[in-house]
């Protein structure tokens, strides 16, 4: 009878050693880490300054898992280019260098096929005044366009800010303008005059007058 008893403890004991082994196997063995199908870079679209106050940025990762999770801190490794607009750090500090836009990519450690890309705006710091020049021009069907730059006082020196200032046509039925070039509005059959202008941040340049003429 003893020994009878000593069996039923010995089996049972055994199957609730197996169901706690089985159980284990259950919440650990059977589920599926997720895996990262895509990254998105932040903040959209930066604009930092040069010189030595605003000159910087931090970059952010976020990746999108295949069950549909959110990644907040993915293992990216860190690129930038051109590295004469600006510099990256491997935690993703952007540090700027000259006037101009460059593209930052992170690119996932676990996966490298997978990327983002986000582009960073560098202009220029501390400006007193944006002079636009020539201050007046004219755009026909035969001569479309008419190139207008646009510089910069600031306490570090003048720049050019031609292609990272934001301009402005104030007719853009006759006229548009981008990056300094004022390009007619094809197909026009009666003419008229723009001003365009230029800014960053709150300060606006001199408008130059052109005329659009069919």
């Amino acid at each position: 009878m003893m020994s009878s008893v000593r069996n039923k403890l010995r089996v049972g004991g055994s199957i609730a050693a197996l169901a706690t082994v089985a159980l284990a196997i259950s919440c650990t063995g059977f589920f599926v880490n997720p895996t990262l199908t895509s990254l998105a870079v932040g903040p959209a679209s930066p604009t930092i300054e040069t010189g030595n106050t605003d000159n910087t940025v931090q970059m952010t990762a976020v990746g999108t898992n295949n069950d549909g999770s959110i990644a907040s801190n993915p293992s990216v490794a860190w690129t930038i280019n051109p590295t004469s607009v600006a510099t990256i750090s491997s935690s993703g500090l952007v540090t700027s260098v000259s006037v101009g836009t460059a593209t930052v990519t992170a690119t996932s450690n676990q996966n490298p096929t997978i990327s983002a890309t986000q582009t960073v705006t560098v202009t220029v710091g501390c400006i007193t005044s944006i002079t636009v020049s020539p201050t007046s021009g004219t755009v026909t069907n035969n001569d479309p366009t008419v190139s207008i730059t646009a510089e910069a006082a600031t306490c570090n020196g003048p720049y050019d800010v031609t292609d990272v200032a934001t301009w402005t046509s104030s007719n853009t039925s006759l006229a548009t303008v981008s990056a300094g070039t004022v390009t007619i509005v094809s197909g026009l059959t009666t003419g008229g005059t723009v001003t365009v202008t230029a800014s960053i941040g709150s300060i606006t340049s001199n408008a130059a007058t052109i005329t659009v003429s069919p």
